[in-house]
């Protein structure tokens, strides 16, 4: 293959994460030692035709600093250009966990809601667990129906730091996961 996914690993006190680039678009910034690695790698080297191989680009090294910019609670919002590798039922997906704002939570029923398609809460939480683009298409802010955490790539305790720096738990939730 000719096309290149070109990633960089960097660590950070939340894990560390993988952060690729193609054609001068983010299609990766996920953690790099979750469940669904390969499957993730997989897709995104099957739709973009392309091999993943270790470099930078300007898109790494922005994303990078934005990422620091959100942990160190100076970033709310990111702006990078980001090509979103899945059926259109996932991109959907994602584009509704993109509005999302800070500091807010949703439920997988809520966000099956918005899309109008409120028995599709399993195919919701599939293509959640399915985003390669971690905190910058905040899978993070989804919480179960009871409030509960529920599953994440990250694992549930980086999950619960990241709500946590979001000031975006329940007072209920604050203690659960300790």
């Amino acid at each position: 293959m000719q096309n290149e996914i070109k990633v960089e690993y960097t660590k950070t006190l939340y894990g560390e994460l993988i952060i690729g680039s193609f054609k001068d678009k983010l299609c990766i910034c996920d953690w790099r030692y979750r469940k669904m690695r390969n499957s993730i790698d997989n897709r995104l080297k099957t739709y973009l035709k392309a091999d993943m191989v270790e470099g930078s680009s300007s898109v790494i090294q922005k994303t990078r600093t934005q990422i620091s910019e959100y942990f160190s609670g100076k970033r709310k919002e990111f702006n990078l250009p980001l090509l979103l590798a899945g059926t259109d039922f996932q991109k959907d997906v994602w584009s509704a966990l993109r509005k999302i704002p800070y500091g807010k939570t949703e439920t997988y029923l809520s966000l099956s809601k918005k899309l109008k398609n409120e028995k599709a809460i399993r195919a919701v939480a599939s293509a959640n667990g399915a985003n390669a683009i971690s905190i910058i298409v905040p899978c993070h802010r989804i919480i179960g129906t009871d409030g509960s955490m529920v599953g994440y790539a990250g694992g549930l305790h980086t999950k619960k730091k990241l709500l946590q720096l979001e000031n975006a738990l329940p007072i209920s939730q604050l203690n659960l996961f300790d």
